[in-house]
Order: C-alpha cells, then structure tokens, then sequence
C-alpha cells in the first residue's frame, strides 16, 4: 500500500486546511475501506501524535476542530482542519492498518504498517 498526503500549507490562526491521503497499490482483494487509517502530526522535538483516525468501514468521525472522513471511490481519506492554532504546526502524516476483523483504529504509532510522506502545516500569522 502507497500513502501519498497533500494539503498543507500555510494558514492563519482561525483558518482551515483539509488535508488528504492517496491510497494506491493495494494488497490482493482488499480496498480502502479494509483499512484503518489515522492522521498523525509531529511538531519540531516532539514525538508523533495522533490527530485522528478512522476505523475500517467507518466513513466518518468528527471530534472537536477536526473530521477525518472516507471518500472511497477516490481511495482517499480527508482531515479536514478547523479553527486551526499555532499549536497545529507540523508536519501530518497518514497512516494505514489493514484490520477487517476489529475494525478499531487506535493511537500508537507502531499500529500501523504503511505511512506517507507527510506534509507541512503552518499555522501562523
């Protein structure tokens, strides 16, 4: 599985950003959906964090400022960034766990199997 994330940029405190993730070279008959997917930011000497994720076969989850949804027919999956902060900087990467059985995405960085490239995201004035 290949991840490739866009999106990022730069943005004013209170702005939005929607981010997404490109899945492409899937292993045997699964798709997108087998998957579950967690988007991840690292500021500068700091370790990787959990923004987000979404379990297999779930299409959409929203908590707080952020909404991390499916659109499978594209095999890509959006965060999209609200009210954003300084705090948000860093770079954001996507991540993906293929999980049919449990279906239950989760924060720890070493879930996940496959991750992207990241992309860079600045929030300030």
């Amino acid at each position: 599985l290949q991840l490739v994330e866009s999106g990022g940029g730069l943005v004013q405190p209170g702005g939005s950003l929607r981010l997404s993730c490109v899945a492409s070279e899937f292993t045997l008959e699964f798709t997108l959906d087998d998957y579950d997917i967690g988007w991840f930011r690292q500021a500068p000497g700091r370790a990787r964090e959990l923004v987000s994720c979404i379990s297999a076969y779930q299409a959409q989850y929203r908590e707080g400022r952020f909404t991390i949804y499916r659109d499978n027919a594209k095999n890509t999956v959006n965060l999209q960034m609200n009210t954003l902060k300084p705090e948000d900087t860093g770079v954001y990467y996507c991540a993906a766990v293929l999980d049919p059985a449990t279906a239950q995405c989760g924060p720890r960085t070493d879930l996940y199997d496959y991750w992207g490239q990241g992309t860079q995201v600045t929030v300030s004035s």
